[in-house]
């Protein structure tokens, strides 16, 4: 699946590990949070993050902040906002520096709404929507309300969206 990073395109490192899949011993891997002592207890010092579902509070990763690069986040539907929520935390409350990645149903209109509260990269289900995503990028130069990015927070008004 695609991966962008502030509207462009990025080479994914990471390697997804399913809930019932052997856990390599070497390499960046995302272990699903049932996993997530397995993963820390893998020897030396491979990346490691961990992929959360919407019922996760983010607290109860503050034991293994340390260890993680990335945490993933899950939009389960439009409507469900709580993957907003937990990146927030995880920036502010927890002061994650890591990549919070935005996987299963994102929409590209959300695409600044989840910058703004501190998520990363967004992996895309299709490499057909790319374009649609860096669109949505595009259109908002500026926001009101301050954010966990400061740099894009400066002054007031839209980019005009018009090709």
């Amino acid at each position: 699946m695609p991966l962008l990073e502030n509207g462009h395109i990025k080479d994914d490192t990471w390697v997804t590990i399913a809930e019932d899949a052997p856990l390599p011993a070497t390499g960046a891997v995302i272990v699903p949070f049932a996993r997530l002592e397995e993963g820390l207890a893998r020897a030396g010092d491979a990346p490691l993050g961990v992929a959360i579902g919407p019922d996760v509070d983010a607290a109860l990763l503050r034991p293994a902040l340390p260890r993680l690069g990335l945490v993933a986040v899950t939009f389960t539907t439009f409507r469900d906002g709580r993957a907003f929520t937990q990146a927030r935390a995880l920036r502010e409350h927890l002061s994650f520096s890591g990549e919070i990645r935005a996987t299963g149903k994102p929409l590209p209109d959300q695409y600044e709404f989840m910058l703004r509260c501190g998520i990363t990269t967004v992996q895309t289900e299709r490499a057909e929507d790319i374009s649609v995503w860096q669109q949505a990028h595009e259109i908002i130069s500026v926001a009101y309300q301050p954010s966990v990015l400061h740099e894009r927070t400066q002054g007031l008004g839209l980019r005009r969206f018009l090709s």
